[in-house]
């Protein structure tokens, strides 16, 4: 039997450095951009962190029931049955876990070209990789350096459990070190006070950018515009319930999961919320809509290709073009590479869980000689790779979110169930403010998925496409174990 490796300390890491990714740094100028306040952008920010430390109290009591490696997936299957479940692993592989990577991945690349203008971000005729110029003729190259780091964050989770344990440290502690210093130089810029003064005037006047001017936001509408601007707090918030996907690789998982749980995602929810507070200290919220070479009059809705941290790091330092960007790039290439150790690991767990039930290619159980799924990783690496070609980062972060948050819903109204269909079940840990917290997060997430559906309806389809061609695909696969 493998020995269990991961202490608290680990999980609690692999819950932050999952979810910490490109998100924080990039996601508040469109955000600003449909909200147009202070106050509804912070909100956003809150009501996601509130939401996040609500489903991860409810997947504590499910982790402390069901111990076993597959996490999300047995919680879905005890309470809703196989079915589901299995919907819900395929909607993991095709969208989910990989499409999360994908972005994750390049937004990597893209903050390299950054730090490497020269090697990276220029072809031969002087163009940038954003142009749409291809390498060897099947892949830009933004996204074949994104393919790339994919691939060598497989290689490492390949050669064992301690070596992707001593990356996750090692970026994790990076990153949140350098966010507590972005928050720093945040409270020392608001001790004159004028920008972050000037920012919460008048802090719930909503309103959203269309392209030209200004438009006031008021009940549907603002509901709407809230809705598709939590698309990207929820997703720089998602992947902490990963951590549930490897439970047998973790110390005293009934005990260590819940706390990690909770300690994680409590963490990144307090950064988040200060990192946005330092955003403002530091830069007008609104700029004047026009190309400006100028991080104070592009503001935090008009940095420059959504760089929000980079702009904040420029008007700091009183640099546009250089020092500003090039010293965020750096940090961002490390949130990212570290993020997206956490997410392989975990993600192949899961794929692991569903063939040892039959409900997975059948060359995804084993374990190789490092005592890890060896062949579930460099399947993971493949179809994420393949979505690497497939978009943007902002096509891939849109419909990732949708479909991740109704299976977090779909999971914690199971906890519902199981509390009746299971009274007697050994709980080590359970839930806090049950039922009331968890019906208050069911409602909340439900309200935002309609409103996501509302203002982001297409990119939400192809989430619902993916998931749907589940459905099929499992009683294909239900009807193949019947004959057999």
């Amino acid at each position: 039997m493998q020995a269990k490796k991961l202490t608290l300390l680990d999980a609690t890491l692999l819950v932050s450095g999952s979810m910490i990714g490109s998100g924080v740094f990039i996601v508040a100028a469109d955000m600003t951009r449909q909200v147009g306040s202070s106050g509804w952008l912070l909100l956003a920010w809150v009501l996601t962190g509130l939401m996040t430390l609500m489903a991860a109290l409810a997947f504590g009591e499910m982790s402390s029931m069901y111990p076993q490696a597959g996490g999300q997936y047995n919680y879905i299957s005890k309470a809703w049955g196989k079915g589901l479940g299995f919907v819900y692993g395929w909607s993991v592989f095709t969208v989910i876990q990989t499409g999360v990577i994908a972005a994750v991945a390049m937004a990597f690349a893209k903050y390299l070209a950054v730090i490497f203008p020269s090697i990276i971000g220029a072809h031969n005729d002087g163009t940038w990789f954003g142009e749409g110029h291809a390498l060897l003729g099947w892949a830009r190259i933004d996204q074949s350096i994104a393919i790339g780091s994919i691939l060598l964050l497989t290689l490492i989770n390949s050669r064992g459990i301690q070596e992707s344990k001593w990356v996750q440290r090692i970026f994790t502690l990076a990153k949140l070190v350098a966010l507590f210093a972005i928050i720093g130089v945040g409270i020392y810029c608001a001790q004159s006070l004028p920008i972050l003064r000037e920012n919460f005037k008048d802090m719930w006047s909503a309103s959203s950018f269309d392209g030209s001017v200004w438009v006031p936001l008021g009940g549907i509408a603002l509901a709407s515009a809230f809705s598709g601007a939590m698309v990207g707090s929820l997703f720089s918030s998602d992947a902490w319930q990963g951590l549930t996907f490897m439970s047998n690789e973790i110390d005293r998982p009934e005990r260590t999961i819940p706390r990690a749980l909770v300690l994680g995602t409590g963490i990144v929810t307090l950064v988040y919320c200060l990192t946005q507070i330092a955003y403002m200290s530091i830069l007008p919220l609104k700029g004047d809509g026009q190309a400006s070479s100028f991080v104070m009059q592009q503001g935090i809705a008009f940095a420059e290709l959504d760089r929000v941290g980079a702009a904040a790091a420029s008007g700091f330092m009183g640099n546009a073009h250089e020092t500003g960007p090039v010293f965020m790039a750096i940090l961002i290439v490390i949130s990212t590479f570290g993020c997206n150790n956490g997410l392989i690991l975990a993600g192949s767990r899961l794929f692991r869980a569903m063939a040892s039930q039959g409900y997975f290619l059948a060359k995804a159980e084993p374990l190789n000689r490092h005592g890890v799924p060896g062949n579930a990783l460099w399947m993971q690496a493949i179809w994420a790779s393949v979505l690497c070609l497939s978009g943007t980062y902002g096509e891939l972060l849109e419909y990732c979110t949708f479909a991740s948050l109704l299976f977090y819903v779909v999971t914690v109204l199971g906890l519902f169930r199981l509390r009746k269909s299971e009274p007697d079940h050994v709980r080590p840990y359970k839930t806090w403010g049950y039922p009331i917290v968890p019906a208050i997060y069911c409602v909340l997430a439900i309200s935002v998925c309609i409103g996501i559906l509302s203002s982001k309806f297409e990119s939400s389809m192809k989430g619902l496409f993916l998931v749907a061609l589940g459905f099929p695909i499992y009683y294909f696969l239900l009807r193949k174990k019947l004959k057999s």
